[in-house]
């Protein structure tokens, strides 16, 4: 059974204490405080738990930056929900938890520093967690002030710098172009379209790698080779990402490759 299942049954004790253990207690009830299987710190399922309760709940926040909450931002969540593939019962977990992280009394430093201390400071898991979070910034195609300097935040308390932050932001926003695209041409053609004449440019590709277009081939594959294997969904889910976001991840392994591609193609290699 996941540890989505053993929560919802009550077979865990899940005794997390704190922020995390706040939040989740809040948003399925008594059953936290069941007795049953307590997870030891570091295991997977309790990495698990904790990724999914600080993705929404953050997320919220993050919504709520600019003070309020727009269609378009619900719209987002819903979608990364829909790309996970959420059954509905752990929609609903999904969408408390994004309603607890609107809440004016949410407790960001508090829940960072515990999803932190939870991942053993796996550096992978909290890019990805990073990169969901730039995603909602983003939602409405332009990352604000107010949402950047939170993101800046965010990425402060676990240990990414400024640079790197506004590097990933460039990132996510041609990956989220990719995407896009891969849905027009899809629902067109009946696949992928990553190929299509209408699809991503080769500008944006080269933002999806991080690299410039006057990097050499070498430079290129060691972008490519690190960003497959920072995102590898098996390796990903080894690690504590939970078994509802493979989809994603296994999403985001295609817009890296599909743009690898773009530019072997376009340098003639």
């Amino acid at each position: 059974m996941s540890w989505f299942g053993k929560l919802l049954g009550g077979v865990i004790g899940f005794s997390f204490g704190g922020p995390i253990g706040a939040i989740l207690g809040g948003v399925v009830g008594h059953q936290i405080d069941k007795k049953g299987e307590d997870l030891e710190p570091g295991s997977q399922e309790r990495v698990q738990a904790a990724f999914f309760t600080a993705t929404f709940s953050v997320m919220g926040h993050i919504a709520k930056a600019d003070g309020r909450v727009t269609d378009v931002e619900i719209r987002h969540a819903e979608e990364v929900m829909r790309r996970m593939g959420l059954d509905q019962t752990a929609r609903k977990l999904a969408v408390d938890l994004f309603n607890q992280g609107k809440n004016q009394d949410f407790d960001l430093d508090g829940v960072l520093e515990q999803f932190k201390r939870e991942c053993h400071r796996r550096r992978n898991l909290m890019q990805m967690f990073m990169e969901v979070q730039i995603s909602m910034a983003m939602a409405d195609g332009i990352v604000h002030e107010r949402e950047r300097a939170v993101l800046h935040d965010v990425g402060k308390s676990l240990g990414f710098p400024v640079f790197m932050i506004d590097q990933l932001i460039k990132m996510v926003q041609a990956q989220q172009r990719f995407y896009q695209h891969s849905q027009q041409q899809g629902g067109e053609h009946g696949g992928p379209g990553y190929q299509a004449a209408s699809g991503p440019s080769v500008e944006q590709a080269y933002q999806v790698l991080g690299v410039k277009a006057s990097d050499d081939q070498q430079t290129v594959k060691r972008a490519y080779r690190r960003l497959m294997s920072q995102h590898h969904p098996d390796k990903l889910v080894a690690k504590g990402l939970p078994e509802q976001m493979i989809k994603m991840a296994t999403e985001k392994t295609q817009e890296i490759k599909a743009a690898y591609e773009l530019v072997k193609r376009h340098k003639s290699w």
